[in-house]
Formats: C-alpha cells, structure tokens, sequence
C-alpha cells in the first residue's frame, strides 16, 4: 500500500513570546526573550530564579469556566492552542466523519501543580479532602482527551510520552497515522507547565538549569559561556491532513510533513549518547523516509537546549550524520528565546520550521556569539533570508535516551 501524502493545514501557540502563532512568529523574528524572574512562586531559597513563563493566560478567554476549573495549566494551554489551529485550519466538523479526526498530543510530565497542591491538602488536612478530580486532572494524556472532548474528535487519541521529545514524536505519530489511512486529519503536538517549586527544584538538582539571572545570558545554546537550559511553558499545536482530503476541502496548505525518524541512545538516563550516533540516526531516518539525501538537507532547527552535553553531542551527531556537508547546514535553536518547554519544544519548533518555509527566513540563535572548542558549524549569530529554502529537519532529544526528527518541506502540486 503508497503512503498516503500529509499536510500541514493549522497552527496553533501559547508561548512565552506570543499567546498565538502570528505574535509568537512576530517575536521570534524580532529576537525577543521570554525569560525572567519567576513569578508563579517564590524562588528566595532557589539557585534557580528565571524562567519563561507564559503571561497574561486566561483560560476562561479560551473555553468556558466550568471546563476551565476542571483542566490543570497544561490541558488547559493545549485546548487553547488547539481552538487556534482549528480555527486557522477551517474545520468544519459538522462536515467530517468524528471517527476520521484523531488526537496524538502529549506532556511529558502532567500536573505538577495538582501533585504538590494535593500532597499538601493530604498532610493538611487528610485523605477525605484531596480533590476527587485530582487523578483526572493530573495524567499528561488529559491534554489530548480534553481536546477530543472540547472539539467532538473520535478518532485516535493517543498521548506520546518521551520527555522533551514528546511533541516531535507525538507529531511523527500523527502523521503515520494519515500516511497509513487511519485518519484524516490529525490534531498533533505537545504542552507543558511545570514552573512550579517541584519542577524547578527537581531540574535544579539535575544541574540542567541555568542559574543566570540576566535574560541575555541565561539561555545561550552553542555559545561557549552556555550554563544549563532555560524552564519554559506552553503549548505548540499542529493540524495535520491528508493531501487529497485538504485539497477537496479547500484548505490553505502551509507545508508537507515528510519524513519521521527516531532512534534510541541506549545510553544514560539523562545525556546524550557522546559521540551523537543516537541522534544522528534519528535525523538520517527521517532523510531516507522523506526520499531524500544528506545533501539535500541545509538547515536544521536544532534541539539546543544550552547545556553543555546537549550542544556538544548534537553537533558531534549532525556531523556523524552529514560529513563535509555539516558545514554548510545552517543550525538554530528557537530554546535561545523561549527557553526549553519540555514536552511541548519540539510542537512549537516544528511550527517555527513551517514559518521559516514559509517566508523564506531562518532565525538568528539569540546571544550567540562566542565559539566553543570542536563546535565549529554555523549557528546563526545572525538570521538569514533564504527564499531557496525548500526543507527543515526539526530535532528532539529526550532523557532515556529518546531521538526523533522531522522533515518539513514545501509544499508542491
């Protein structure tokens, strides 16, 4: 049986730049940061006292109170990403068969708020008092049944947990669930929110946070004065669709999903396979199931997160991947302006890499500027107009050892 065609026909942001795709791309192309102190508690005790927190969210400007109070943070920005996409993508579900529309949106952590206010409400006060709704509001794959009940979607619904590569595999999911015709359109991508005591903490203790304080210095991936990543929020939602099933109903078509590849470092817990042949084989899966060559591929959105294992391992593994070809890639992280959203990184990268082929633009890597030994590609201290820009290869990287890459490129008839 061919594999069926994919699409990218909505999208859908709540970010730390933008509570929307159009000011979230609007940021990016301006450099803005995202980063600065932590608002939503109190970080005195902390090593840790930036994040990029999403500000000015209201949910109940999304959907109504009730079904508001009854999500967590991470459902809810999920839902409300998800009301854009659809929105942009022009579906009209009175006009679609509900069992042909499918989720596959994850988080890969849930509710750390609703753990630590309930542990507490427990010591307080007992078991009869923690909230009956507890459990149900704290499982990461609440994001993706809250949108299959906020918008009527009876297809697949599945939530993809791999860390920080849970939005690209969740993406990957989606579209081979339309390659393979189990459905006609998917709504794909991830969502975090875990700027919260345990988060931080928990993170800090890792030492994978950056303990800067200044916004322009706190998250620098590639650059040699890199110190850790970043914590930030939100949601990255894609709507993706069957070729012939988007053209028949008229959509306005942003990109072609091409290929998908994963891998597994079979490694440690928490870095990144040293000499990158974990991450490379993601990216060269992803290049042979699109039907393409190395050769063909001359920009990446890089995973980036501003650690010093990750950017090393990474560049060691586009190196592995591409050869003498390496050096004429152009490389990005979007993470230098919206800092590491965790589950939802990946969602909101491959959102960016649409964007970028759509304008012909690539971004510059916020703060870069000074060169670490055997990291020697192009990182984009500066962005680029590119109107020859047909691909985008989009990398995650997740603890346990989790590799997956997408291929994005321009759409043609």
């Amino acid at each position: 049986m061919s594999k069926k065609r994919v699409v990218v026909t909505g999208m859908g942001a709540i970010t730390p730049i933008g509570l929307n795709v159009e000011d979230f791309w609007s940021g990016i192309k301006e450099g803005r940061l995202g980063f600065g102190p932590i608002t939503a508690f109190d970080t005195t005790e902390y090593k840790c006292h930036v994040a990029a927190e999403v500000k000015d969210f209201d949910a109940k400007e999304y959907m109504d109170f009730k079904s508001a109070k009854r999500m967590e943070r991470f459902s809810q920005f999920a839902v409300a990403a998800t009301g854009e996409a659809f929105k942009d993508a022009g579906i009209d579900m009175d006009k679609e068969d509900p069992f042909r529309v499918g989720v596959a949106v994850g988080s890969g952590i849930g509710s750390l708020q609703a753990i630590e206010r309930e542990h507490s409400r427990l010591l307080e006060k007992g078991p009869g008092k923690v909230n009956p709704l507890f459990i149900p509001m704290l499982i990461g794959n609440m994001a993706a049944g809250n949108i299959s009940i906020a918008f009527g979607l009876k297809g697949k619904s599945i939530d993809v947990v791999t860390a920080c590569t849970t939005g690209t595999n969740n993406i990957g999911e989606a579209f081979r669930t339309i390659q393979y015709g189990d459905a006609d359109i998917m709504v794909a991508g991830g969502c975090e929110a875990s700027v919260t005591p345990m988060g931080v903490a928990g993170f800090t203790a890792l030492t994978a946070l950056s303990t800067e304080e200044d916004p322009a210095k706190c998250s620098l991936p590639f650059d040699k004065r890199r110190s850790g990543f970043v914590m930030g929020e939100g949601s990255g939602i894609v709507i993706l669709e069957e070729l012939e099933h988007a053209k028949a109903r008229g959509a306005k078509i942003y990109a072609e999903l091409l290929g998908y590849g994963c891998s597994s470092d079979a490694f440690h817990i928490t870095s990144p396979a040293e000499d990158g042949s974990g991450a490379a084989k993601a990216m060269l899966n992803a290049v042979a199931d699109a039907g393409l060559k190395p050769a063909d591929i001359n920009y990446i959105n890089a995973h980036g997160t501003g650690t010093h294992h990750n950017d090393l391992f990474e560049t060691r593994a586009v190196k592995l991947a591409f050869g003498e070809h390496a050096g004429d890639i152009r490389i990005n992280s979007t993470k230098s302006m919206i800092g590491h959203l965790l589950g939802a990184a990946g969602a909101i990268e491959f959102i960016t890499c649409v964007k970028e082929l759509e304008e012909g633009y690539i971004h510059a890597t916020a703060g870069y500027s000074e060169q670490d030994e055997e990291m020697d590609l192009d990182y984009c201290a500066q962005s680029y107009n590119d109107p020859d820009l047909k691909y985008a290869l989009s990398n995650s990287l997740g603890f346990g050892g989790h590799n997956a890459s997408l291929l994005v490129g321009k759409y043609t008839a």
